[in-house]
């Protein structure tokens, strides 16, 4: 099921909207050199940064702000993978910004929401959830899941269900804390299991 791209009514808009932006590092990198260093992410990322396994995330259409920045927590071992650990260790930052902006050159392959929770998702993607202070997540990503390449927030329409339940879960529990000032441990801290498989269903069909 193809979910479109609405506007978001969250209450929650522009929160923390620039935090942290002028400290993250901006690649700038070149498509080309970045095609040919990407040879070794196509075993997992595949062709163009477009995954066919749901546990590993599309990189395609991915802003390069956002990529460097978890290759470099990769590479310092803020963020760690038994996988993305050893393969970020031996990037140069002339590597991350070539890889970052090859694959925000790459087309995301649309890929479809579970029909059955659709409507629990987009409610609290634009709207969040007043009563347990859940900020809506478009106030961040954008309406349409595209994310904002300024502050270095991730573009998440199209991902994997699978991936992105498991990383809420992680910024949930704890276990990654790569969020700047917290943001996403704040709003993953209020969600149930049922509202994460919701929003990340949401998330996989939205265009």
């Amino acid at each position: 099921m193809k979910v479109p791209s609405i506007l978001m009514l969250g209450s929650f808009l522009g929160i923390l909207a620039g935090i942290c932006a002028s400290a993250l590092s901006r690649a700038d990198g070149s498509v080309e050199e970045g095609q040919s260093k990407a040879t070794a992410c196509i075993a997992c990322h595949g062709p163009n940064g477009n995954s066919s396994n749901p546990e590993w995330p599309n990189l395609a259409g991915q802003n390069e702000t956002y990529t460097k920045r978890q290759l470099q927590a990769f590479k310092s071992g803020a963020r760690k993978d038994p996988l993305m650990t050893p393969m970020a260790t031996g990037l140069s930052e002339d590597d991350m910004d070539d890889l970052a902006a090859y694959f925000a050159q790459q087309t995301l392959q649309g890929l479809e929401a579970d029909p059955g929770k659709v409507a629990l998702g987009p409610r609290l993607y634009r709207g969040g959830d007043l009563r347990l202070g859940t900020a809506a997540c478009g106030a961040c990503h954008g309406p349409g899941g595209d994310g904002n390449a300024a502050a270095g927030y991730p573009a998440i329409q199209g991902q994997h269900a699978v991936y992105t339940a498991a990383e809420l879960r992680a910024y949930r529990s704890g276990t990654r804390q790569t969020d700047p000032s917290q943001m996403m441990r704040t709003v993953a801290s209020t969600l149930t299991d049922e509202q994460i498989d919701a929003v990340a269903s949401y998330l996989q069909g939205l265009r």
